[in-house]
């Protein structure tokens, strides 16, 4: 089951070089043959940015531009965290933030697979230690993966969730056999 493949702690996911037409066409097929095998369908994530500068939120924002167009991959953003099977977490996580992070978390279905995107969510970046802040996203929820940048480009990101999907796809390949 999925949530078991969960279980590995934070694997750190290594950033990518800048990257053309054409290692983003490769990455986005990729992506797509294991979002199909993994999910039979698209994957859908779930963005909550809980205390972030914005800049992450930049670059995936940036993932939907016609450049990247992601959703051609068969990656898209969802508004509800009922359809999602991905919950990204972008900043240190202010203490406002603590519960509607932790609710989000817990309206996911399962299996739940959370990424820590950029320094800040990973471990609170320069924010850590900041009395307003929890510092990284484990403090509220469990987190499986985390994308070290401030902030991680989109190529980076792209590259990332490919990482992810094959991690996740290496991890089922023995039960399906």
């Amino acid at each position: 089951m999925l949530s078991e493949i969960l279980s590995v702690k934070n694997p750190l996911i290594a950033p990518q070089p800048a990257a053309g037409t054409a290692e983003v066409l490769a990455a986005g097929r990729e992506i797509r043959e294991r979002v199909k095998r993994l999910f039979h369908r698209s994957l859908a994530i779930r963005v909550v940015t809980a205390g972030s500068t914005n800049a992450c939120e930049q670059e995936l924002v940036a993932l939907g531009n016609a450049f990247y167009d992601v959703e051609r991959f068969g990656v898209r953003f969802v508004a509800s965290p009922r359809h999602a099977d991905m919950l990204i977490v972008t900043g240190p996580v202010s203490r406002n933030m603590r519960e509607p992070l932790r609710r989000t978390y817990e309206a996911m279905p399962g299996p739940k697979i959370v990424v820590a995107l950029g320094d800040d969510a990973a471990d609170g970046g320069i924010f850590r230690g900041g009395y307003a802040v929890l510092d990284g996203a484990e403090a509220v929820v469990p987190v499986h993966y985390r994308i070290p940048g401030d902030p991680p480009s989109a190529y980076t990101i792209l590259c990332s969730l490919l990482a992810i999907l094959a991690d996740l796809d290496g991890k089922e390949a023995p039960r399906s056999a």
